[in-house]
């Protein structure tokens, strides 16, 4: 289970900010477009590929950009059904239930929460009756309470601060 630790206002571990307002127009430029080249994030923010490349690799280091992936529609691998899945687990249950989630293929996603329910899972199959499955694995440590995703008017996004 990866762990994160708090992290100060100013979003890095020293206290100090790297958010000037030219990296926060980087982060801005890659958040539309994570495939730009340096080049063409120099020629948005008004600096040299090489100044650019800098700034992201420090902004890597620091922690601000954690990675780069790519985004592939799970229908598109056969997995068209997607639900997310609260877990209630069972005295001593909790290691395992994070255990489990890492080892199953069909969860993308896996968040400890707070009240009743400890984790919040968004699992994938490719049909509703194949999330029987999966539960079922998980029933063996807690109770579990599914809702399928219907929609998603609002795709996954990197929040902004105001």
């Amino acid at each position: 289970m990866t762990h994160r630790a708090a992290r100060p206002p100013s979003g890095l571990p020293d206290g100090n900010s790297l958010l000037d307002d030219t990296n926060r127009s980087l982060l801005h430029a890659l958040r539309d477009d994570p495939r730009a080249s340096a080049a063409e994030l120099a020629r948005q923010v008004g600096m040299s590929a090489p100044a650019v490349r800098e700034r992201l690799h420090r902004l890597e280091r620091a922690g601000v950009i954690r990675g780069y992936r790519v985004d592939i529609d799970p229908a598109a691998l056969g997995l068209p059904v997607a639900a997310w899945v609260r877990i209630q687990p069972g005295p001593g249950q909790l290691p395992k239930i994070a255990n489990l989630a890492a080892r199953t293929p069909e969860v993308s996603e896996c968040h400890r929460i707070s009240g009743e329910d400890c984790f919040l899972l968004k699992v994938h199959v490719a049909a509703v009756d194949a999330l029987a499955a999966v539960l079922d694995q998980f029933l063996l440590y807690g109770q579990t309470t599914s809702s399928f995703i219907v929609s998603t008017p609002v795709a996954p996004r990197t929040p902004e601060q105001r």
